[in-house]
């Protein structure tokens, strides 16, 4: 470390010693990571020593152990689980408030419902006590806290815990950014996901757990609907003493900058887009290359956690994230669960179905999930119709009037039928009414300062719609 870094360190430390709206062990977290950022301690990759993962590394779904037919030894197993929810994020960028796993998916049933429904039905189904953990962030906790008073009535014990706190770096003079002053919200960041193993450890969530026995978190985002209990994963991890196992599943176009696994000085690891040479980008985002993406399903081992935790041994790639605050740059320093895969031991990759990556990022994705292209199972499970020949999903693009919740229900008076559509893209002001069929390639673009409804009942195939007389 240079002299200068070494200096802005120990006036960080100095300050930092005076943030009292977080703990010591968030003061110490933060302080690691951004004497680990100074150091230049940045991975990088030699390109040439990257190699394919073997199908032994990067397990296909067929190869998984099989599974025992007898609902006891299913209950054993289950009862070895922990299912854990990243449910630190806000739903700003889809126009709502609060926390972004409180949006209305389907039926009235938001993310959580259905999350709570599907482990309700397995801790009915086997007699089994999976309970839920959500890991919130200091956006998101209050709110969670009130919400999940409504489950109090389900056989299904809800935790919250909250992940780090800490402050942003100004770039100017790399002081905290609460001590000039910002002391509310936006002075402060979630270090992103990688965080859940230190704060599943301060919070005593862990302990408490081990205590009762478990063995296995299951680590997902709440706003993917794909991401349900998958028993054939739990045992095969159990049956080979795997520590840690990250779900991968096969790249399309619209996945290019997914990070992938690879297989580096005998170890597995991930790979994500920041850690390319310039030169590589492209062969990086090769689907011949790298036919894999992280969907950020992760199955961890909690003795392993615990013992890698108070080892200080989880030291991740450190992703910089420059923002502005109030006309302020400052920078963030987060980390990603997915890149711990290198510091567990007999840690693999598990090739899954698509169907278990269906993250809902935009109202587009919400379309998708509203439509006749899925079905609501009393469960909880938002399964595929079957009726859909095509593997894919169509690709839907619509305009910045859609992108708020509020503003793509109202512009729907149902949601279109689109089991034959191949892709969708609409601009301007555009109103659908009820029981409109899409299918094929279709376009709709509303001219500027004119106001386009789609009428009830209307078959579009393959078509460009400008104006009335196109439909």
């Amino acid at each position: 470390m240079s002299p200068d870094d070494s200096a802005k360190l120990e006036n960080l430390k100095s300050a930092v010693a005076t943030l009292n709206q977080i703990s010591d062990n968030e003061k110490s977290g933060f302080l690691n990571l951004v004497t680990r950022y100074l150091s230049g301690e940045a991975q990088h990759v030699e390109w040439s020593k990257i190699q394919t993962p073997t199908d032994d590394v990067v397990v296909p779904y067929d190869n998984l152990a099989p599974l025992s037919e007898d609902p006891a030894e299913t209950k054993k197993l289950l009862d070895k689980l922990v299912v854990l929810k990243l449910n630190g994020g806000l739903g700003t960028t889809m126009g709502c408030t609060g926390p972004k796993s409180v949006i209305e998916v389907r039926n009235g049933l938001t993310f959580l419902d259905l999350i709570v429904k599907q482990i309700e039905a397995l801790n009915t189904k086997y007699g089994c006590t999976v309970p839920l953990l959500l890991m919130n962030s200091f956006n998101t906790h209050d709110d969670t806290s009130k919400i999940v008073e409504k489950y109090s009535n389900s056989n299904i014990e809800i935790h919250t815990f909250n992940q780090s706190q800490y402050p942003r770096l100004v770039i100017e003079d790399f002081a905290p950014l609460p001590c000039k002053g910002n002391a509310g919200k936006d002075g402060w960041n979630p270090p992103g996901h990688g965080d859940v193993f230190p704060s599943l450890m301060n919070s005593g969530k862990l302990d408490a757990l081990l205590a009762k026995g478990k063995e296995y978190v299951f680590v997902a985002n709440s706003d993917n609907l794909g991401a349900v209990v998958d028993l054939k994963i739990l045992n095969h991890l159990v049956q080979n003493n795997n520590e840690y196992c990250m779900e991968v599943t096969p790249k399309t176009l619209a996945d290019v900058k997914g990070g992938t696994l690879i297989s580096y000085d005998g170890k597995v690891q991930l790979l994500e887009i920041a850690q390319v040479p310039d030169q590589h980008v492209n062969e990086f985002k090769s689907i011949e290359k790298f036919k894999i993406f992280n969907t950020n399903n992760l199955w961890v081992n909690l003795k392993a956690v615990k013992r890698l935790v108070e080892a200080d041994a989880l030291k991740m790639e450190i992703i910089p994230n420059p923002k502005e605050v109030d006309g302020i740059k400052v920078l963030q320093l987060e980390t990603a669960a997915g890149a711990a895969i290198r510091f567990f031991d007999r840690a693999i990759g598990a090739n899954v179905p698509r169907s278990r990556f269906l993250p809902v990022k935009a109202s587009s994705d919400l379309l998708l999930v509203q439509s006749d292209l899925y079905t609501l199972t009393d469960d909880g499970y938002v399964i595929r119709n079957p009726a859909r020949a095509n593997p894919s999903n169509p690709s839907i693009e619509l305009g910045p009037e859609f992108k708020k919740v509020a503003s793509f229900l109202s512009r729907f008076k149902s949601i279109p039928s689109i089991i034959e559509l191949d892709s969708l893209k609409v601009t301007g002001d555009v109103y659908f009414g009820a029981g409109i069929t899409l299918k094929g390639n279709v376009t709709i673009n509303a001219k500027s300062g004119e106001k386009l409804e789609i009428p009830d009942g209307a078959v579009i195939a393959n078509k460009d719609v400008n104006g009335p007389a196109d439909i």
